[in-house]
């Protein structure tokens, strides 16, 4: 079973920032998890929320700054800056430290609250840019936008993300879009959703296992790849069961 850190190893390190997913690959994690939206000035960085509010010292909408203002912000600030200035990156910065590890990062487009005109295709650019295609997931709540990364990309893997509880007969869906994977919250996961996906040959990839509890059930299920906040004890663990 693959481990993907959460937005980066955000369980000690500030999230989607460069530090926590530099510290995330020194885990010996499989997977980096990792959001994306577009500045005013349409540039792809690398953020959760659609507001700078929570993960900065600033504020606003990432959609009304541009980029040069966006990297002002401390990303470290809700550490209490303890490890310094880290700023908001841009997708390109990471897909340029990405290309030299042997890392599979899962990209959830984020157009489930505000729709970027391009950003499927700015964020698939990069991508072929620095030569991931293979080294890549796709996933989004809008499943509008993983279907159009199918039509721009169909060797691309995608994955239908959903929230709890899920969907019931994920695996056949999946399988009707051509998404290669389901990508379900871990609160209200059954064996059946899993053993569907199974049936279809669709790999399940759970976010966000943050307790042992879960880690242990959603192994027992056969489920592909977790995404935890936690990558260095998941990890750890899924090796000890392997062994």
């Amino acid at each position: 079973m693959k481990v993907f850190a959460h937005r980066g190893y955000s369980g000690r390190y500030p999230e989607n920032t460069m530090l926590a997913f530099r510290k995330a690959a020194e885990t010996g994690c499989d997977g980096i998890e990792l959001d994306v939206q577009l500045t005013k000035d349409g540039t792809v960085v690398v953020i959760h929320d659609e507001s700078i509010d929570r993960t900065t010292d600033g504020t606003g909408f990432v959609k009304d700054l541009t980029y040069e203002e966006l990297r002002k912000y401390n990303g470290d600030a809700v550490c209490g800056g303890i490890h310094g200035f880290e700023p908001v990156p841009s997708f390109e910065e990471y897909c340029i430290w990405a290309k030299d590890q042997d890392l599979i990062t899962n990209i959830e487009i984020k157009t489930g609250v505000y729709y970027y005109e391009g950003l499927e295709e700015k964020t698939l650019e990069l991508v072929g840019r620095y030569g991931l295609e293979d080294k890549v997931i796709f996933s989004s709540f809008n499943h509008t936008s993983i279907s159009r990364l199918k039509e721009l990309a169909p060797q691309i893997r995608c994955g239908a993300l959903l929230d709890h509880p899920g969907l019931g007969n994920a695996g056949y869906y999946c399988d009707k879009y051509d998404f290669q994977c389901y990508h379900p919250g871990v609160k209200g996961l059954t064996k059946d959703a899993v053993d569907n996906c199974r049936r279809y040959g669709i790999q399940v990839n759970v976010w966000t296992v943050n307790d042992m509890a879960a880690l242990e059930q959603v192994y027992e299920w056969g489920c592909d790849g977790v995404i935890t906040n936690f990558p260095e004890v998941c990890k750890r663990w899924v090796q000890s069961k392997e062994l």
